[in-house]
Order: C-alpha cells, then structure tokens, then sequence
C-alpha cells in the first residue's frame, strides 16, 4: 500500500497556502476572506456541491448578537459577520429583508423573563431595542394572537437567502484565484513540519495550513487526521413548516420566543421568497445525516404558528423539511488552534453560523497571522453578482423576451432557469 509520502511524488490536485475543509457558510465565508486576502487557497467538500450539511437547513436570520454570550466568540463573531453582511450584500447582489424581530412574551413568567433578555441585550451593546406593550405590538403586527403579553423589538435582526450568500462568498474566493475541489472527502493527512499533506477523495492536496470547516463531520476530520479531536459532535434536528405565499402578508417581523438556556426556541418568520416558516424543533439524536420529518412534529409546529398566528389555520402548508445542527457538548463556538501543525477546527457553529461566518473568517486570518502566516492582500478585487431571487424584486416574467413559463405556481420563466444552469448543465439536463 502506497504511504502519502510515496504519493508525493505524484502531481498534487493543489499546492496552496491554505486548504479549508468543508463548503458550508462557515468554510464558503473562510475562504472568500483568505482568498480577498491574497492567500493562494482550496475548499476540499465532500459532497457534489456547497451547501450539503448544516448550512442547507437554518432559519435564515441575519443576527445582531442581542442574545449572545456577553463577550463571547459568538457576540464578537456575530456583530462583526452583521456589520460586514450590510456593507456588501448590495455589491454582490444578496437580499436584505429588514423584517426586524419580536420577542415574544405569552406567559407571565417569559414576561418577566424579558427584563433580564432587554439588559443582556443592551450590556451587547445593541442599543436600539425597545420592549413593547401588548397594544404596542399589535399595532405593529395586528394579526398576532390577542393573548401575547409584551415583546421587545430588536430593528436590526432580518431575513437573508441562505443559500445565495455562501455561495456568492465561494464565488468571489473564485473569481480571485481561489479553488473549489467536490467529491473530495478528506480522509487522512500528514504533517511535514511545515505542510500538510491531505489525503482526498480526488488525490492529495499540499497546504502549509489547514482550516476544518466540516460542521457535522468536524470531530471526524479531526480524528482523521490529527489523531484526535477536542470535542464531540451531538446531532440537533429541526424541523419546519413552510406556509404559502398568501401567509406572507400576514407578519412584517420574525416572531422571536423568550430563548432558553439550550436553544433560540421555534422562530415563526418571513423568507425572502415570500413565503411564511415555522421552526425548528431542537430533537438530539445520534445520525448526522437523518433529516426526516414526521407527522406528529409537523403537527405540532403547525399549531405552535397558528397559536401565535391565528390566521394561520385558514393557509396551505406548501413544504417540510428538516436541517441538522452540529451541537457539541457545550454550548460555545469550538474553536481550537494548534500551532505546532498549522492546523484550525472550527466547531459547534450552529445557528448563528449564517450571520457569524463573516466574522469567523476574520478570526481565523488573526490566528494565521498570530500563528506567523503573511499575505500579500489583493487589491482591486473581483466581485460577482449572484441571482436575486428576493420575491419582492421585480421577476423576469414581468420583462419583455422571458420567452415561457416553466412554473406557473411560482412563476419561473425558461429564460431563468437557462441562465442558472449555463450551457453544459443544459446539455445534461436535455439527455436526463
């Protein structure tokens, strides 16, 4: 059998700086940044595409930290990915729903829990919170349930794509000189003193750091390759509910719960595609990859909105679906540094992680700077424009030349769906 050191003889699939494990919104906003950075870099997934694991199953909120650990990673991490999501989503063409959130009060103890939610929230310095009577919130929300007791409205909390900024964040690691390797399982590694040498799916890579980004397969990427790893990863499934179009109308805000200790609670909430969700549970289980639904839950999720949302009942459940949180065994980000091997896990990122990743990726360049790593910078760099699908925006059937419509349910024209897919993924598509 070949040893890796025989195998570096062959060609390496990639010679770079900075090899990052994993292409959720964690490992896609790590590399956008080294690669704006002017490091040479790769993101090694394991899957056919980005976005496979814990990133394709999150509530879509752009956090402001309000509920944070005070001085945590999280806090720092979170403000800093919310500051630098508002500066460049317009250049890269990213929605930006400014719903503004809800606390949520329904019984006198959550009631009085509000208190101690509003002070954590201004000692996170986000000031501009305000607690709400329960006239107060209906005349912001007048079709919320007549029972909810006070709220505190935090203006800052929005509605982003989850799926359109990893990707836009990849895209621009790309555009400037980056790489992206699929189907590229990371299964072992060694280490020379100054570069790692990953054992792939797709061959072996050679990088003087490594990032491991592998979310729910961090603890495993680590075992792997370094032998060992300093945390364990505790599946948490959540389920949710998607209502129709039509219920959109019924809510402006992100209808918060009081959170608890273990987790933000169910989150009622306006997606950018204009519909209505509900979600998500919190069920521990041993499966990384088991994101089924049952009936029973559904059920209960669907009555939990119509709770809070009595008109709710009268609106078509349009979806469901289930993401997985990569949970460990405490409650804070899992970031480890080891110097001696150049190497960075980062671990526990759950649902902060669409709004935190920004500001991860900040950190790990401080890591790599502390730990002696230089970059060069890039200036003038290159930035793409994604796809918008904001139901809000104008649609392509609403212009002239959009050719046919291929879904009248949501209205998506030929036109669209050809300019998504390019020419290569049509000539396969038209031979499926």
């Amino acid at each position: 059998m070949n040893t890796l050191k025989q195998q570096n003889k062959l060609t390496p699939v990639a010679d770079v700086d900075i090899a990052v494990i994993g292409g959720g919104v964690v490992g896609c906003g790590v590399v956008r940044r080294l690669a704006l950075e002017g490091a040479s870099t790769v993101l090694l997934e394991k899957a056919t595409d980005i976005l496979d694991g814990a990133s394709k199953g999150n509530s879509a909120i752009l956090h402001t930290g309000f509920d944070a650990p005070p001085g945590s990673l999280e806090w720092e991490c979170v403000r800093k990915g919310h500051a630098e999501y508002l500066e460049i989503h317009e250049s890269l063409n990213l929605p930006l729903l400014k719903t503004g959130a809800l606390v949520t009060a329904w019984t006198e103890e959550e009631e009085e829990r509000l208190e101690e939610v509003l002070q954590k929230g201004l000692n996170n310095g986000i000031e501009d919170l305000k607690l709400l009577s329960r006239s107060e919130i209906l005349k912001k929300e007048p079709h919320l349930a007549g029972n909810v007791r006070a709220a505190i409205h935090v203006p800052r909390e929005y509605v982003i794509d989850p799926w359109s900024a990893p990707l836009a964040y990849l895209l621009q690691a790309v555009e400037n000189g980056g790489k992206a390797l699929f189907n590229a399982e990371v299964t072992g590694g060694e280490f020379d003193g100054s570069h790692w040498t990953l054992k792939t799916a797709r061959g072996w890579v050679r990088a003087r750091h490594v990032i491991n980004c592998a979310g729910l397969y961090g603890d495993i990427v680590d075992h792997a390759v370094l032998g060992d790893s300093e945390f364990t990863i505790k599946p948490r499934k959540g389920q949710f509910v998607v209502f129709d179009m039509a219920a959109a109308k019924l809510v402006n805000s992100v209808i918060l719960p009081v959170p608890s200790e273990r987790t933000k609670g169910i989150v009622l909430f306006p997606t950018i595609f204009g519909n209505m969700m509900v979600g998500p549970t919190a069920e521990e289980q041993d499966s990384r990859d088991d994101a089924s639904v049952d009936s029973q839950t559904l059920e209960m999720l669907s009555k939990k909105a119509v709770t809070m949302l009595p008109a709710l009942a009268e609106m078509p459940v349009t979806a469901t679906y289930a993401g997985i949180r990569p949970a460990t065994e405490r409650k804070e980000y899992r970031v480890i540094q080891d110097s001696e091997r150049n190497w960075i896990t980062l671990g526990g990122i759950r649902s902060t992680g669409l709004t935190s990743a920004l500001g991860l990726a900040h950190h790990v360049l401080d890591l790599l700077q502390n730990m002696g790593a230089q970059f060069a910078g890039r200036t003038n760099p290159k930035v793409p424009r994604v796809p918008n699908l904001a139901e809000h925006l104008p649609r392509d059937c609403h212009k002239p030349g959009y050719g046919e419509i291929v879904c009248h349910c949501e209205m998506v024209t030929r036109r669209e769906i050809e300019a998504a897919l390019g020419e290569k993924s049509r000539q396969a598509a038209l031979r499926v």
